[in-house]
């Protein structure tokens, strides 16, 4: 399996302007070089378990915030994406959001039971 670096550092650079720093301060935090955390959020650079910690831990995540595009079983980290979606939504927003929601997982369940009944392919 290959992970998507470019995937894992768009997470990181997501959750630092959330935190409000800058790459330069949060490459200090972590010990790394400002490159380093340039190519990181860029996904042009492979990064390190120790350096991935060491980043979760500078920006108070946890690394399941920034693998959860590569791992299989993630489901709480995507509730918990949604739920930080929702609680920006005011009440018609969240009303209409809702409803999409119900739609869309009423499609997708649709659609896979039509998978499972179709032939398999050769």
């Amino acid at each position: 399996m290959e992970l998507n670096y470019k995937a894992i550092g768009k997470r990181i650079k997501i959750a630092r302007i959330q935190a409000d720093l800058t790459q330069e301060r949060l490459a200090e935090i972590s010990d790394i070089s400002v490159s380093h955390m340039s190519n990181i959020e860029t996904g042009t650079t492979r990064i390190s378990l120790t350096t991935l910690v060491a980043i979760a831990n500078a920006l108070h995540v946890t690394t399941d915030d920034f693998l959860c595009d590569n791992v299989v079983q993630c489901k709480v980290q995507f509730q918990k994406e949604i739920a930080e979606l929702l609680d920006s939504c005011d009440e018609h927003e969240i009303r209409i959001a809702k409803d999409m929601l119900a739609t869309l997982i009423s499609s997708l369940r649709r659609d896979d039971k039509f998978r499972k009944q179709l032939p398999p392919k050769i």
